[in-house]
């Protein structure tokens, strides 16, 4: 392997939103080969994958196997359902001695059984726990980082541009930092939709804002409410399968994930609408990208009267 990080051949597991992301940014850095696999080359999505590819210098793999067995990094950043199912797919293939990145939202007992199927095949696993969305923040996103060889792998991945402190010599605590985090962001975004959707139906938003504002002054709830609706009507099927895993974390905790549980159903059953077209064209790059709140709550609120 070389001893310049940007040398090495960086493989990424996952080509969506944060693979192309990091993609982009590793070669604006000057990473000299990075490539990609993701399930959807082989269906009608790939098309776009293909032309981004193209378009900043990206050698796309055919399968698991076959980016596995080039890579001296490999960051997989699949959605979160996916996270042990893309460590098993790749570790027949991974080169000894080679580094694995586990970028995914997942809880630490996925983590874990992720990270025991990389270390048996003598690559060295590594957790990565993503602790905001990654625009606008990008590669430099603050990101948790765990396991044996966590600290040995931390200031590579400095070199290549992330911004990754270590939280364990653990795999699983730098996941459970995020997924408990999550329970509270995410539980948020889905009460913020569910409350004010609500309130618009009533007629009564403007009441439920001003006492909002009188019990938590610091919080601009115009904003905030903004952000959220955008967030989960653009990535309501993503942010679904976390809080998925942030109930498993909870439950492996010994705990019944009662919130964890009904944010993502609320998540999911958003992502539903956006897939049945009743919040506009899934294609459109402004679908749920309003600034004002009440016009997404208007949306979902038309929908349910379909």
């Amino acid at each position: 392997m070389p001893g310049d990080p940007l040398q090495w051949c960086i493989g990424l597991v996952g080509y969506g939103e944060v693979g192309r992301i990091l993609a982009e940014d590793l070669r604006a850095r000057g990473a000299a080969r990075v490539t990609a696999y993701d399930v959807k080359l082989g269906g009608p999505a790939a098309s776009p994958l293909c032309e981004h590819a193209e378009r900043h210098g990206v050698e796309l793999a055919v399968s698991h196997a076959a980016l596995a067995d080039s890579a001296d990094l490999i960051v997989s950043a699949v959605t979160a359902s996916q996270t042990v199912l893309a460590a098993l797919a790749c570790a027949p293939a991974v080169r000894p001695g080679a580094w694995f990145l586990d970028f995914n939202s997942a809880s630490p007992g996925a983590k874990q059984r992720a990270g025991a199927a990389i270390d048996a095949a003598g690559a060295a696993y590594v957790e990565g726990a993503v602790m905001t969305s990654l625009p606008p923040y990008r590669i430099r996103v603050p990101l948790l980082l765990g396991g044996a060889r966590a600290a040995e792998l931390q200031p590579l991945l400095g070199a290549l541009g992330f911004h990754a402190r270590v939280a364990s010599d653990k795999v699983g605590v730098a996941s459970a930092t995020k997924m408990c985090r999550s329970v509270m962001i995410k539980g948020l975004e889905a009460m913020v939709i569910e409350a004010f959707t609500a309130a618009r139906a009533y007629g009564v938003e403007a009441q439920v804002l001003a006492s909002l504002a009188e019990t938590f002054p610091g919080i601009d709830w115009e904003h905030q409410a903004a952000y959220f609706f955008q967030r989960v009507i653009q990535h309501g099927r993503r942010r679904a399968e976390e809080m998925r895993e942030a109930a498993e974390t909870v439950r492996e905790a010994g705990l019944t994930p009662w919130s964890a549980s009904a944010t993502a159903e609320r998540q999911a059953w958003i992502a539903e609408l956006v897939d049945r077209g009743e919040l506009g064209d899934h294609a459109d790059p402004q679908l749920g990208r309003s600034a004002d709140w009440r016009v997404e709550a208007d949306r979902i609120l038309r929908g349910l009267k379909r």
